[in-house]
């Protein structure tokens, strides 16, 4: 836990400008969020599903962030402001992720099993964006604020709108519209 805990501190300072000290990381909503996120996902994990539940409704009331003990959650995920966050069972988010406040990773209500959709490694999801049923969000994708998206992603694409348009980013950053 501890080097969770350092792990998340050095993730906030990297992300946020705005903090002074060590100590401020401790006041962030992820910080919170995610820290409660750890212990009812063990819990989770150990088949006490209540507990697991309790603690996870007990985070949504203090930070305004939903994250459910059944998702799973790489390394250094960044919620920036946090309120309204809504992270689904079956979600999976690899590692460095950052997302904004508003952002749903959740089911369409037309699926079983895996729901959620998968976070591919260092992806961006803008403020308000929501990214509906089982599917994947590629590696290095940036979604804009607002979008939605029911589809899966190309690497290296950035995808706005409602539905989710694809603006692609190549390795030379040269852009290209499909």
């Amino acid at each position: 836990m501890i080097k969770f805990i350092k792990e998340q501190i050095n993730v906030i300072k990297m992300h946020d400008p705005a903090i002074k000290s060590n100590l401020e990381a401790f006041l962030y909503p992820s910080f919170k969020a995610l820290t409660y996120y750890k212990i009812a996902h063990y819990f989770y994990l150990k088949k006490h599903y209540f507990i697991a539940r309790f603690l996870s409704e007990r985070a949504k009331r203090k930070t305004g962030i939903e994250i459910h003990p059944g998702a799973i959650i790489g390394k250094n995920l960044f919620i920036d402001h946090g309120m309204g966050v809504v992270i689904g069972e079956t979600a999976i988010i690899k590692d460095n992720v950052t997302l904004f406040h508003g952002v749903t990773l959740g089911g369409t209500g037309n699926e079983t099993g895996k729901r959620h959709p998968t976070i591919g490694n260092n992806v961006f999801i803008g403020a308000g964006a929501k990214i509906l049923g089982n599917i994947e969000i590629a590696d290095n994708t940036k979604i804009g604020a607002n979008a939605v998206i029911l589809k899966n992603t190309s690497e290296f694409t950035t995808v706005v709108g409602i539905p989710g348009k694809v603006v692609k980013i190549n390795k030379n950053t040269n852009l290209k519209l499909n």
